[in-house]
Order: C-alpha cells, then sequence, then structure tokens
C-alpha cells in the first residue's frame, strides 16, 4: 500500500501518524528537524529550504536522512511560506532532494504535491537515530540568563524570565499568532529563514510585540538555521520588532550585541 501523506505546519506538531508516512512538513530543512522526522520513523519528508543559507543548513537535513535511507526533499522558501504547510503543499515548488529521494524521481522544479504522491513509494527505513541531540543550552547564568535553543518548541515556563536565542525560523506556524511562542520571555532570537514567501519567515515579531516581548531575526545568511548557538555567535540582526526597536535595537548587530545591550537595558 502506498504511504499514507501527513502534512503539518511544523515536524514538532507532528505524532505518531508520522510513521511510515510521507510528512510534508513546513519546518526548515536543518538536522535538527531532520533528527525529529526520523525519530518519528516517517517513510519519506519534505521540508522548506529556509533560503538554504549559512553553510548550507536550510538543506542540511537531507544528508542527514540519507544515512538513514530515508527520502527527504525541500521546497523553495520564496515558494512556500515556511510555517505553513497547507501553503507548502499547494504552492511549494522542489528545490533539492536527497539521493534516496532522486531514486524515486524526486526532481527540482516539480510540485510538492507531485513529490508528495512519488515519495508514497518510499520505504520505511529500519535505522534509527542517536537517542538524543543536545538541544538546549545555558549561555549566561546570571539574570536575566541567556538561553539557547535548537528549537523554539523547547521554551518552557521556567524561561519566562530569561532572553532565549533559537535556532527556529521567525514564521507563526499556520498564519496563527498564538503559535509565535508557547510561553512569554523577556525576549526572544529566531532565524529569518531567508524571509521568503511574503515575508514569512520573520512573521512571529508582530505576533511578540502584542505580547510585550522584544524579539528578532537574524540573516539566514550569517548564521545556520536550527542551531541556537550560531544564532547567538555568528548571526547579524536582519529584523527587530516594536518592542525591540524601543529598547534601542536595532537591525545590523550582531546578536551578541543585541543579548548585552538587552541585558543592560533590563538590569537598569
Amino acid at each position: 500500500m502506498p504511504a499514507p501523506i501527513v502534512i503539518a505546519d511544523s515536524i514538532t506538531r507532528v505524532g505518531p501518524e508520522a510513521g511510515s508516512a510521507v510528512v510534508v512538513n513546513a519546518s526548515h530543512g536543518g538536522i535538527y528537524a531532520a533528527y525529529l522526522a526520523a525519530k518519528l520513523h516517517a517513510a519519506a519528508a519534505i521540508f522548506n529550504d529556509a533560503g538554504v543559507g549559512c553553510d548550507r543548513a536550510g538543506i542540511a537535513g537531507l544528508d542527514y536522512l540519507q544515512e538513514f535511507g530515508i527520502a527527504a526533499a525541500t521546497v523553495g522558501h520564496d515558494t512556500a511560506r515556511i510555517g505553513d504547510g497547507a501553503d507548502m503543499m499547494a504552492h511549494g515548488v522542489i528545490t533539492h532532494a536527497n539521493g534516496q529521494a532522486t531514486s524515486l524521481g524526486i526532481t527540482p522544479g516539480q510540485s510538492c504535491r507531485d513529490a508528495a504522491t512519488a515519495l508514497q513509494q518510499a520505504c520505511p527505513s529500519h535505522h534509527a537515530p542517536p537517542e538524543a541531540l543536545e538541544a538546549a543550552f545555558l549561555l549566561i547564568a546570571e539574570p536575566p540568563q541567556v538561553w539557547a535553543l535548537d528549537s523554539a518548541s523547547l521554551v518552557l515556563p521556567e524561561h519566562k524570565d530569561s532572553i532565549v536565542i533559537t535556532g527556529s525560523h521567525g514564521g507563526l506556524l499556520g498564519n496563527r499568532p498564538e503559535t509565535a511562542l508557547k510561553y512569554d520571555v523577556l525576549a526572544a532570537l529566531y532565524n529569518d529563514a531567508g524571509i521568503g514567501k511574503d515575508g514569512a519567515g520573520t512573521s512571529r515579531l508582530p505576533a511578540l510585540d502584542t505580547r510585550g516581548i522584544a524579539a528578532a531575526t537574524v540573516s539566514a545568511a550569517s548564521a545556520r538555521i536550527g542551531d541556537a548557538r550560531s544564532t547567538y555567535e555568528d548571526g547579524i540582526i536582519s529584523r527587530v520588532n516594536l518592542r525591540a526597536a524601543s529598547l534601542g535595537l536595532r537591525e545590523g548587530i550582531s546578536a551578541r550585541e543585541f543579548v548585552a545591550t538587552l541585558r543592560r537595558v533590563l538590569a537598569a
């Protein structure tokens, strides 16, 4: 029987239904997202290429999944909104595919819908990923604390008095404002995923303004998406929301400077 197709706004919002399925998800195609797809035992997966970006991190998950025999591809960030699975299925155009996907007929320029149909012939992999990828790091222990989280899905209630630096894209899931962040924090940083179609890669920023949370994105060309420590160490701010701007933060500064300035302002 052909593998079922599961459509999702994020790989973090998929459960057991992904097992032996083709998961068309609007997450970036980085290694952390690919790890989650492998952990779910997906037969195949399609992601958003997030502008490809620094060190080609937006598609690095394709090679990662190739090691486990899992077919994987990405759609162009300018063809479908990152964080929007329905838009991806309706309008996405394939940009990259790993060897396993290519062997099933997946090629650049193909529609996401056609690629998902072709991937229904994929056989589930029997190789399991490593037990876990370490994904949460305390960067600065003195208040206000600074946490690096490879995925925004790892934000917890105890981070409410912290600055949270994520490796996630800055797009809302399904264009729903409530998905900007699970819990309130002092400030949040994301990757702009190449900004992409309809500016989707930065759509969390105005949503966080309404919650009084200073937020910004770093350029995908400057930092590896899916890698929160790269966001902090390498990132250059590409967009700030109104709350961040009111605190004197601006585009063009480094993520390190963003954090240092914010900590000084909050301590004043």
